[in-house]
């Protein structure tokens, strides 16, 4: 059986692939594979693996549809059309669970980041423009006891919750489609509307999937109902605010500071304002980016095209 992979793997997958006689072929060159490119590759293979932003959409899928099975290197699939995918019977595998630790440490480092401008004040070093000691310039905000707002109480904004309540003794509210009775006896966290959400939240973290209902979700209209003291927070996607009105938001003081390790689009330009304001904080999407966590989804990743390939039940399948 042969697999082709997108894009580079933790070692540890590629062993375990080996082991289990899979043959590899690997996308090499520094740069994304184009949509072409990787229907080409796929032609005589029997599974991919799917690293970065790949579209695995209708077309793509009608093209490959001999494939036995696809694993993505994430735990997100708004990239794939699950529809088409079903229709012709290639199951696709994601890699939930292992990274919600990793991706909520991003999200709390984020957090703390802008609320003592630090990106900004670093810049300054590196500028030369360390003179003085002025104890009123670039003052922060604190975080203690401040209310943390959850748009998308899932196993990453939970495990968000509980760092911010561990150290901050932070009050959680939060908002998702379906509540989280779980998440409200384990964490007393509190149900709220959307609208309630944003108003109350001192620190707003979004972890919620990228879907039809929370693209764009949030706009100028949000923002301008947050409160001026306010933190948002992105580790989710990119897709999921308005960049244009963040940046206003920013520009505006509507809200205190940003935090984003998801841009839109993705790779962020480098004239892009957000990376110069001293309350923004941005990271190139290094969410899940340990050791541990890249080794621990290479290891579901083998699971699912095992199994895809001996054309059993996928352990970790996207459901849509």
């Amino acid at each position: 059986m042969k697999v082709f992979i997108s894009g580079n793997i933790a070692p540890v997958g590629l062993k375990q692939l080996e082991e289990n006689n899979i043959s590899v072929t690997q996308w090499r060159e520094d740069r994304q594979i184009t949509a072409e490119e990787l229907i080409e590759a796929c032609k005589d293979e029997d599974a991919l693996i799917s690293v970065g932003p790949n579209k695995i959409n209708a077309a793509f899928l009608e093209a490959c549809s001999h494939l036995k099975v696809i694993a993505l290197h994430s735990v997100g699939y708004d990239q794939v059309d699950v529809a088409a995918a079903k229709r012709l019977n290639i199951p696709i595998g994601n890699t939930p669970g292992v990274l919600s630790g990793a991706t909520a440490d991003t999200a709390f480092l984020l957090m703390l980041a802008v609320s003592r401008k630090a990106f900004f004040s670093h810049q300054k070093i590196i500028k030369g423009e360390w003179k003085n000691y002025e104890p009123t310039q670039e003052l922060g905000i604190e975080l203690n006891g401040k209310t943390l707002g959850v748009f998308g109480l899932g196993k990453i904004g939970l495990e968000m919750a509980k760092k911010c309540m561990g150290a901050y003794k932070m009050p959680v509210i939060y908002h998702n489609r379906s509540r989280n009775e779980e998440a409200e006896a384990e964490i007393g966290a509190k149900y709220v509307s959307f609208e309630e959400l944003i108003a109350q939240s001192d620190v707003l973290s979004v972890h919620t999937a990228l879907t039809p209902e929370t693209k764009g979700k949030f706009t100028l209209e949000v923002f301008e109902q947050m409160k001026p003291s306010s933190i948002f927070i992105n580790t989710a996607r990119g897709g999921i605010h308005n960049e244009t009105d963040l940046i206003k938001a920013l520009d505006r003081k509507l809200i205190w500071g940003a935090g984003l390790d998801v841009t839109n689009p993705e790779p962020m330009d480098k004239s892009n304002p957000l990376l110069f304001m001293e309350n923004a904080a941005v990271l190139p999407h290094i969410g899940s980016a340990t050791e541990e966590t890249r080794d621990a989804m290479a290891k579901i990743i083998v699971q699912n095209i095992v199994a895809g390939l001996k054309g059993e039940k996928l352990p970790y399948e996207v459901r849509g």
